[in-house]
């Protein structure tokens, strides 16, 4: 069984292009869903990973399947839901940055419930992984991403949760509101500033790590250009960003948490572990798409190395 189980929803993505010099844009198809890309960022770190999931037995589904097999994730756990199809999105962007467009009603991960969850997986696994994604699509996802920590929790397995909050997909009070409570289960929460500020109103770092301390004992903001702040409740540390020629932030939080959670599975320190994840966040972000960036282990202790 998988040392480390990420629950969520995979997406089929299509990255816009820098127009060529005749003026044709073009997009570039890949492969996203924060917790599928944190499946493989983990994994390419060397962790032993599975997917948690549903998608439809369309090429899109096929596509993934491909890409798991590909990237040595676990599909044991995957479910192939034949009346639903495995969700698109697509990505611009412009000067204010990298803008999403979600196609995912009524997808297979959408449609996902507390009954299909493999308890005796999460049971056999060290950490679980998922987000405020996981639980925003639907009321059946959000159902079986509580009922999916419960199941941790009483196997003393550890629980990880990134808020990745998309007010597009809930009202603000309920996505505080369930996020939080999930956080309050967790042993380790991975908010970004921005969603933190949304969330809490607190715009500080500290701030925002004494807030989410009261929730859970461990405690990583990840605060983009300005690096992160590894806190718990006795101790703080910053790190400071990498320099690096970023072209597109796509799945750059993501890929912090599954790089964090490998080398945690490894035996690192939380500290350790962040500045690890620091630098895999800064690699990730050298390229377009959400996996095809993602770095290898021997990538970013090169950049560690300096």
């Amino acid at each position: 069984m998988p040392d480390l189980l990420c629950l969520g929803e995979p997406m089929l993505e299509f990255n816009r292009q820098p127009a060529g010099p005749d003026g044709r844009v073009l997009y570039l198809e890949g492969h996203g869903g924060d917790t599928s890309n944190a499946a493989i960022a983990a994994a390419r770190s060397g962790a032993s990973v599975g997917y948690v999931t549903a998608i439809g037995t369309d090429v899109p589904g096929d596509s993934f399947l491909t890409l798991w097999a590909a990237e040595g994730v676990d599909t044991a756990t995957v479910i192939r839901n034949p009346e639903a199809p495995t969700g698109i999105y697509v990505v611009t962007h412009d000067a204010q940055g990298h803008h999403f467009t979600f196609y995912r009603a009524g997808s297979a991960a959408a449609r996902y419930r507390p009954a299909d969850l493999p308890e005796a997986a999460i049971r056999s696994a060290r950490i679980l992984h998922l987000s405020g994604i996981s639980q925003a699509i639907s009321e059946s996802a959000c159902d079986a991403g509580f009922r999916a920590i419960e199941i941790a929790r009483a196997a003393g397995v550890r629980v990880s949760y990134d808020t990745n909050l998309r007010l597009r997909l809930w009202p603000a009070a309920r996505a505080a509101a369930v996020i939080h409570a999930a956080i309050a289960m967790a042993d380790i929460a991975l908010p970004s500033l921005d969603d933190a500020t949304a969330l809490t109103g607190l715009a500080d770092p500290d701030a925002v790590a004494d807030f989410y301390l009261r929730l859970c004992p461990s405690v990583v903001v990840k605060c983009g250009a300005a690096g992160c702040l590894v806190a718990t409740r006795q101790a703080r540390t910053r790190i400071a960003a990498h320099r690096v020629d970023a072209v597109d932030a796509t799945g750059a939080g993501d890929t912090f948490a599954g790089a964090l959670l490998a080398r945690l599975l490894a035996g690192d320190a939380l500290t350790d572990a962040a500045r690890y994840a620091n630098a895999a966040a800064a690699l990730a972000t050298t390229g377009y798409g959400a996996v095809a960036p993602i770095p290898r282990a021997e990538a970013v202790l090169a950049l560690l190395r300096g």
